[in-house]
Order: C-alpha cells, then structure tokens, then sequence
C-alpha cells in the first residue's frame, strides 16, 4: 500500500508540474494584457535628446580649456568665469523667453519672423504624440544656445570687460538666437524658402562668428598686437589645455550632429546617427590633417593651434549636412575647413582684426562653406537658397550685436584701461590669477 501511495504522489506530482508551464503563460498574457503599451520610440528619441544634450554640455567644457589655453596666463581666469557665466546665463534666457521664440508653434508674435515671447514649460504627462519628452527637446536645445555665447567669449578674449560681455550674453542668448533660429528651425521663413541648415553651420557656428565680428571690430585689437606694420605673436600660455579642449569639442560633436537627427526611434534613424557620426569625425580628421600638412608647407614646421582648429573647422564645415554626403564628401568637404584656417587667420591679421583664438575663421568663414556644401549632396536644396539664408542671419546677427555692443561701449564702457589690460584681466578685474605661483616665481 505504501509503494501504491508513493506511486501515487508522484504521479500527482508530475501532473502538476506539467501543467505549470501553461499556467504561467496565462498569467504572463494576462498582465500584459493589463499593463499599458510602452511606446519604444518615444523612449529613444528621448534618450537621443538627452544623450546628445549632455555631449554638447561637455563642449562648454571644451570651449573653457581651448580658450584657456590660448590666451595669456594673465587673462585665464577671466575666460574661465566668462566661460562658466555665459553658459548659465544661457540656461536662465532659454528658460525665460529663448525657447518659445525659437520653436513659437501657433503663437508667432510676427508670422514667420518673430516668436512667442514666453517663459518654456516643460511639465506635465508626457506627450507621447509629439515623438519625444519635452524636458529633453528643451535641455538638448539649450546647449545649441550656450554654444553659440562662447565662439563670442574666445574672439573678444584679453581686452573685453565682465559685465558688459555678460550683458550682451543676455540679448543674444535669450533673443538675437532665438529668432533666427526659428526662421529656419522653429518653421519661419527660411525653412518655408527651402533653406537646410541641419545643425547649425550658419544658424549656430556663422551667428556666434558675426557676434564675434561685430564686437571684435567695434573692441579693436589688444594693445601691442600690430606694431609698426608688423603682427606680434602673443602666444597661449598653455597649448596642452588648448589641445585637450579640442579633443573635449570633438567628443561633444557627437551630440551636436547626431542628435539633430532628432529621433532614434527606427532602424533608419540609428542608421542615419551612425553615418552623422562617422561623417562628422572625418571631417574633423580631414581638416586636422590639411591644416597640419599646409603650415609645414608654408612655413616651414607645422603649427599645433592651426592644426586645432583646423579640426575644428573641419567640424564646423559638415554640421550644415553630416547625413547625406559619403565618407569621402565629408573627408573634402572638412579638408576645405582646413584649409580655410590656414588662409583666413593670417589674412584677419593683414586687415588688423584680432581674433585671439581664431573663432571667425573656424565658425564664421568655415560656416559659410559648409552652409554652400549642403546642395552638393542633399536633394531639394540650392545654392542659391543658402547663400540668401546665411546673408539673411548674417546681416540680422552682425547688425543688432553691433547695435548693442556701441550701446554698451558708449554708456558703460567696454574695454578696461590700457593699464588693467596691460597688467592683465584675471587681477584687474577679478582680482584672482589662474597661476599665483609662476606670476611670482
């Protein structure tokens, strides 16, 4: 009897772990029955958003060491805090009233031309038919702004004062950016001509270089740079915090061109970000090499801050269209980058314009040349559309930041006192040296 009843359990036993396995997959189908539908998209093009978001943050990073390392140590500090003040600046004048001029939607103050003057919100349930988290257009959009404030900080280096820079940060930041990016990114009228700016070669790079110019020119070059028909270098105090902040914006470049595909939700699109970034960094390449391989040329050894921005102007110049050219297009297209550098910087300095860390020709010129590039491989658009587009935002960034600039010059004064600059900025105006130890050796 008891081999019977043992017999028995272990049949019972058998039969019940049999059925277990389709108990189970009731249990499963019924709880995804009752759980909602997670919208894959929506996830990753958020993540996009914030993981290119991030790499442009780390480019303040970047813009801080090149501009450190390529003014004089008695000036170091000054860029520094400019570097880390402009940037949050930036986030304050986004949030206040930068992100509902740039993407206005229905509330155009001026239909095409002028958004809704409004402070952002990002709160909420997420709207999923939108494609994205708000939050994350917002904080990716953001970055794009900030970046552009600091291609001014590098020109106008050693000869400019705190707060008259801040202050101008604040007009460009929270309007002159704004409005002409929404005429082409917000829906305005240069994206209805038929203009194609994909990241920013123009509506980014080109706008933060008129910035730059217009200040440059109404500032003057720093005391002692052109002497007797002569130009005088006045070196970097530290090439290796020049070097490591290229290499900081290459990274961050990633960011700024692949997340403007704007979506990481299908195949398509991981396969268009992984063309961007293979594009991207070619370019980059190209134009590090040529402008290595043109200074030997020319003068005799190669020179580490051309080969720089070369690589940066190599970047520069496949923003406007890192999707649609092949490998090799991206490689001739930075090698023009390149080659603008080497070209532009010395011919700044025959019309005695002072462009301490080469800002005008990496993002003004090189920005131009990768705006006219994009017809050569993206279908639907002209040469022609995109030379009218750059003049456009060229004459409406150059005009209004030369307007405020002789605004500020003429009522708080913009440049210090020969003797401050002479002396430095970091104790002049600050108060603090980035090296105390070598100044009093």
């Amino acid at each position: 009897m008891k081999t019977l009843s043992k017999l028995s359990v272990m049949g019972g036993a058998a039969a019940l772990f049999t059925a277990m396995p389709a108990w189970a997959q009731t249990a499963t189908e019924t709880a995804a029955e009752a759980a909602p539908a997670v919208d894959n998209a929506f996830i990753f093009n958020t993540l996009l958003f914030l993981i290119g978001g991030f790499l442009v943050f780390w480019m303040a990073a970047g813009f801080a060491m090149l501009e450190a390392g390529l003014v004089r140590s008695k000036n170091v500090t000054m860029q520094l805090t400019k570097n880390i003040a402009l940037f949050s600046i930036a986030a304050l004048m986004y949030w206040l009233v930068g992100y509902n001029l740039m993407y206005p939607g229905d509330s155009w103050s001026v239909a095409g031309w002028v958004g809704a003057f409004s402070t952002a919100s990002i709160g909420g349930d997420p709207a999923i038919e939108t494609g994205y988290a708000t939050g994350s257009d917002f904080f990716f959009q953001l970055m794009f702004c900030a970046t552009t404030a600091s291609i001014v900080s590098g020109a106008m280096a050693e000869r400019v004062k705190l707060w008259p820079f801040l202050l101008f940060t604040v007009v460009l930041t929270g309007i002159i950016y704004p409005i002409e990016a929404s005429w082409q990114w917000g829906g305005g009228w240069l994206s209805e001509l038929g203009f194609s700016d994909f990241a920013g070669s123009t509506l980014v790079h080109a706008a933060g270089g008129f910035a730059a110019l217009a200040g440059v020119l109404i500032l003057g070059p720093r005391i002692g740079k052109y002497k007797d028909g002569r130009v005088v270098p006045m070196p970097g105090s530290n090439l290796a915090l020049a070097t490591l902040g290229t290499f900081i914006l290459w990274l961050g470049w990633f960011g700024f061109n692949g997340g403007s595909q704007l979506a990481l939700g299908t195949e398509a699109d991981a396969n268009a970000v992984a063309i961007i970034f293979a594009n991207t960094n070619m370019a980059a390449a190209a134009g590090s090499i040529v402008a290595l391989i043109l200074t030997q040329l020319l003068y005799k050894k190669p020179d580490l801050t051309m080969t720089l921005n070369g690589a940066l102007a190599g970047l520069v110049s496949i923003t406007a269209g890192p999707l649609d050219p092949t490998l090799f297009g991206a490689l001739w297209i930075g090698a023009i980058g390149g080659v603008i550098v080497v070209v532009v910087v010395p011919l700044l300095d025959k019309l005695k314009i002072d462009d301490v860390v080469g800002a005008i020709p990496v993002h003004l010129v090189a920005g131009f040349w990768g705006t006219l590039a994009v017809p050569f491989y993206t279908e639907g658009t002209s040469f022609s559309t995109q030379i009218i587009g750059f003049a456009a935002i060229g004459a409406f960034v150059f005009v209004v930041s030369a307007v405020f600039w002789l605004i500020l010059k003429a009522t708080m004064g913009i440049r210090p006192s020969a003797e401050d600059e002479i002396n430095g900025l970091d104790k002049a105006e600050l108060g603090m040296e980035a090296y105390p130890e070598f100044a009093k050796g």
